[in-house]
């Protein structure tokens, strides 16, 4: 099946589909099968990680898929543990054998890790296998604006993304803004709120009924308006469905007010102002 997701252009040209298929906290056998299913419903964007531990199974799928590699966009991160420049590209090396490529479509530094301060030497290796055509595009997760203006002050390829946490209780304004302004684009991970009890949220469930629609499809149909790249995450195969239905119906003007007015500004997982895990 041909993918129905639209892309998004990244700020160096390339096409990125706006709706992906993230397989955070999914098991290395459990992602195989996941991924086979996503591709199958029509996705074309996988991110997985390093820390995930589930590139092996994530390849294997891709590889049995049948889908010629060119329709692929796959996305890998580097994890805090191996920042640094040459830590980096063993590191990225590691991930290529295990997902099986030859080349990765994006890069990510998982987390800016301020305490340590290595990103920019880190970015800088992120470059180099750019320039070396090992990866289309180089970007981050988990950087705060102040993280980024560092970086593009330092070094020279202006990320082609930034991934953070974003969804109706945390919408990200100022982050979302500056990555405009820097034709950074932003990409959602935790979208659907992990299931702590956003998708109950009155507003969002009479917005769903009014369309016809599951909670969850409202809730990525706005990510998807607000112009973000999006990755809901399942290992239900009625849901990994129904999640890449959402190209077919429009919120309108009220319904965007309604989620708009959700914004609490809370975060679900870390603060990556002071984030320095590396275990």
């Amino acid at each position: 099946m041909s993918s129905k997701v639209p892309p998004i252009i990244l700020n160096n040209g390339i096409e990125m589909p706006q709706l992906g298929f993230g397989v955070w906290q999914v098991p290395d056998d459990d992602a195989e099968r996941a991924v086979t299913t996503a591709l199958a419903a029509g996705y074309r964007s996988v991110d997985t990680a390093a820390i995930y531990g589930n590139e092996e199974g994530t390849g294997k799928a891709l590889a049995a898929s049948g889908v010629p590699r060119e329709e692929l966009f796959v996305t890998t991160k580097l994890w805090n543990a191996d920042q640094g420049y040459d830590a980096t590209l063993r590191a990225f090396d590691t991930s290529l054998a295990k997902l099986g490529l030859d080349h990765v479509d994006l890069y990510l530094i998982h987390w800016p890790l301020p305490s340590r301060d290595t990103y920019v030497d880190t970015y800088r290796a992120l470059e180099k296998l750019y320039a070396d055509k090992r990866v289309r595009a180089i970007g981050v997760s988990n950087f705060l604006p102040e993280h980024l203006e560092r970086l593009i002050g330092e070094t020279s390829v202006i990320p082609a993304v930034n991934q953070i946490e974003l969804h109706p209780h945390l919408q990200q304004h100022a982050a979302r803004a500056y990555h405009a302004e820097q034709g950074i684009a932003t990409e959602a991970w935790s979208p659907l709120g992990q299931g702590k009890g956003l998708l109950e949220v009155p507003a969002i469930v009479a917005i769903a009924q009014k369309h016809g629609r599951t909670p969850a499809q409202v809730v990525l149909r706005w990510h998807v308006q607000l112009g973000t790249v999006v990755i809901p995450k399942s290992v239900t195969p009625s849901r990994i469905k129904e999640n890449i239905e959402v190209f077919d119906f429009s919120l309108d003007d009220e319904d965007l007010a309604a989620i708009s007015a959700l914004n609490e500004d809370r975060r679900i997982g870390p603060d990556p102002a002071a984030f320095d895990y590396v275990g």
